[in-house]
């Protein structure tokens, strides 16, 4: 009777072992499809689309990325004003122009800009145009072990206009790259005051063209196609192959660290695609200590 017993408990520890849930190591989402949800910054003016993190069903996989998702404004809306201790941001404007409000300060906003909210700060974006705006918002967390300082007086705006296009060691030809913000200690990007995410970067695919598949040991990513389609790279088998996923405008994939990630565009002629991307550093056991 005791080994009977004994035999059912293992039993059923078995199933439960077996259905204990393992968090992926990618995600997809494909925006179109995805529903609005309430957050800190919504209003009945100002609506958020989680993509990944706060608001996604799967937010515990993520580790430094705290949000990605799209702010939509009606005509002449406005966010409510959010402020966070140890986490920055960044807002991109998709379509649309808006209003970026930064402590006492407003500046304006219009397609293809992008910002560095610093920790600290508060800030709220409005919407003083007939038409609706959209704005990617990406928040990051920063480890309690590093020193923040106080928020800049100004917000750094820059446009995606304004950043060159250029190639990247280790990266083959067929992509070009705009470098568009990273670390506080660099000098590469349009703005670099970050104190965790270490770029944020628009690549441009030719025909054919790929950034070759790769990883990253200590660091997460997020790619959304903007335009194009081809093959997303996501993970790969024991045999050293990457596995390739049908990819188009609105797709989006996050990338755990060490995760094969990367892009192959489709190899006919005039095929363009373009991926607006974002990496952050993930913190070794010692920096959460």
């Amino acid at each position: 009777m005791k080994k009977l017993l004994l035999s059912a408990l293992l039993l059923a520890h078995g199933l439960r072992a077996q259905d204990r849930a393992v968090d992926p190591t990618w995600l997809h989402r494909y925006v179109p499809q995805l529903a609005e949800a309430k957050g800190d910054l919504t209003s009945q003016t100002c609506h958020y689309r989680p993509i990944f993190g706060d608001g996604d069903k799967e937010s515990r996989s993520l580790q430094t990325v705290t949000r990605f998702g799209e702010v939509s404004l009606d005509a002449h809306g406005s966010c409510r004003t959010v402020s966070y201790d140890h986490q920055e941001e960044i807002y991109f404007v998709v379509e649309g122009g808006g209003v970026l409000h930064y402590q006492d300060q407003s500046q304006a906003l219009r397609k293809h800009d992008f910002t560095y909210l610093a920790p600290g700060a508060k800030h709220s974006i409005s919407n003083d145009s007939d038409q609706p705006l959209h704005v990617l918002v990406m928040g990051f967390k920063i480890p309690q072990s590093i020193s923040i300082g106080a928020p800049t007086a100004h917000p750094k705006i820059a446009s995606l206009e304004n950043a060159k296009e250029e190639t990247v060691s280790g990266h083959p030809n067929s992509v070009l790259y705009k470098l568009l913000m990273g670390l506080r200690t660099g000098k590469r990007d349009l703005i670099d005051e970050a104190y965790v995410m270490d770029s944020f970067f628009w690549m441009d695919f030719s025909p054919g063209g790929t950034n070759w598949p790769h990883h990253h040991e200590a660091a997460e990513e997020i790619y959304l196609v903007i335009d194009g389609e081809g093959e997303m790279v996501a993970g790969s088998g024991m045999d050293g192959v990457e596995g390739r996923h049908p990819a188009k405008a609105g797709d989006a994939y996050y990338f755990r660290p060490n995760c094969t990630v990367g892009f192959y565009n489709q190899n006919k002629s005039g095929a363009k695609a373009y991926i607006l991307a974002v990496r952050a550093r993930v913190p070794q056991h010692e920096d959460e200590e």
